[in-house]
């Protein structure tokens, strides 16, 4: 069964993500997903599968401040700054 899973991310990081996908020929969603199951077979003591080896690191430098944060917040809900 899949669901629907909603994550807040700094719009730069976004683009790159899909950049990604794009350049591999998948989705973000596989790319999230292909992460997340190589977590889980590292856990688990296991080799994790190719594709998710290629996805290791692919935004390792990637990092959002808390102020960035905010600012996305108050653009996207059309928050005057005080």
């Amino acid at each position: 069964m899949q669901s629907k899973l909603t994550l807040r991310i700094d719009e730069r990081l976004i683009r790159r993500a899909k950049q990604q996908a794009q350049a591999r020929g998948t989705s973000v969603s596989a790319l999230v997903a292909g992460y997340f199951i190589a977590l889980g077979a590292e856990q688990n003591g296991r080799e994790p599968t190719p594709i998710a080896q290629r996805l290791r690191g692919v935004l390792h430098d990637a990092s959002v401040s808390r102020e960035t944060y905010r600012e996305h917040l108050q653009e996207k809900h059309e928050i005057q700054k005080s």
